[in-house]
C-alpha cells in the first residue's frame, strides 16, 4: 500500500496533484525519493522474480518509465528509499541492482538502524549499490547519544563509514524528544561535540531528521543548519 501520512488518498487518485510541488522541489535542487518499508506492517521480497516485478512496478510508476496509473501523477522522483525494519532480509540487494539496472542515475538509499550490521539490510548494504545512508543513531541506547557522552555514537559512527560502500553516511537523528523513543541530541550538544566528532570523515554526508512534521514543531533544523 502507499501511505502518505493523510496529505492525500492515493487510492482515489487523490495524490496526483503533488506531481507540481515534487517538480518544484527538484527545480530547487530538492531530492525526493519513495521510501520503502517503514515500522508498521508486514513486508517482504519473496525471490529474486519478486524483486524484479517490484522494481518493474517501481520504475513504471515513480521513476523514469510510463504507466497509466501513477500515483504521484507525471513527475518523476529522484529514487527509493529503503526503510527496512521488519519482514525478511533476503533480495532487498536485488531489488537496488534491478533498479539500478534500469538507470544507473537512480538513488538508491536506506535508513538502517544503528546497531551494526543491520539486521534487515545489512547483507544488500554490501553490494556497493547504495548511494546514501542515513543510519537511524536513536531508539537503540548502545550506539546513541547519551547525555553528556557521545563515545557510544562515534564507535559506532566509525564502523558504519569504515564498513559500507556507500558514497555517503548521514548521521539520523530525531527532530524532537517526542519523535523517537531516545536519543534526541539537543543542538547544543550537536554542534559542539557530536559533529565535531564525526565530520572528518570523508564519508559524512550531513543530518536526516525524523521528522519533518516534528522539525516544524521544534525548528530543529533551523538551529543546526549552519553546522552541518
Amino acid at each position: 500500500m502507499i501511505n502518505l501520512a493523510g496529505h492525500c488518498d492515493p487510492y482515489s487518485n487523490g495524490c496526483t496533484g503533488l506531481s507540481s510541488d515534487i517538480k518544484s522541489c527538484q527545480a530547487k535542487g530538492i531530492k525526493v525519493l519513495l521510501s520503502l518499508g517503514g515500522g508498521a506492517g508486514s513486508y517482504s521480497i519473496a525471490s529474486v522474480q519478486d524483486a524484479h516485478n517490484v522494481a518493474t512496478y517501481l520504475w513504471n510508476n515513480f521513476l523514469g518509465g510510463t504507466s497509466s496509473s501513477r500515483p504521484l501523477g507525471p513527475a518523476v522522483l529522484d529514487g527509493i528509499d529503503f526503510d527496512i525494519e521488519g519482514g525478511s532480509n533476503q533480495h532487498w540487494d536485488d531489488l537496488a541492482r534491478f533498479l539500478k539496472g534500469y538507470d544507473k542515475k537512480v538513488l538508491i538509499t536506506a535508513a538502517p538502524q544503528c546497531p551494526f550490521p543491520d539486521a534487515w539490510i545489512g547483507n544488500a548494504l554490501k553490494s556497493g549499490l547504495f548511494d546514501y545512508v542515513w543510519v537511524q543513531f536513536y531508539n537503540n541506547p548502545p550506539c546513541q547519544y547519551t547525555a553528556g557522552g557521545i563515545g557510544n555514537l562515534v564507535a559506532a559512527w566509525k564502523q558504519w563509514t569504515s564498513s559500507i560502500p556507500a558514497n555517503k553516511i548521514f548521521l539520523g537523528l530525531p527532530a524532537a524528544p517526542t519523535a523517537a523513543g531516545s536519543g534526541f541530541i539537543p543542538a547544543t550538544a550537536l554542534t559542539s561535540s557530536v559533529l565535531p566528532a564525526i565530520k572528518g570523515s570523508a564519508k559524512y554526508g550531513g543530518v536526516m531528521l525524523w521528522s519533518r512534521y516534528y522539525d516544524v514543531q521544534s525548528g530543529y533544523s533551523s538551529s543546526i543548519k549552519n553546522h552541518v
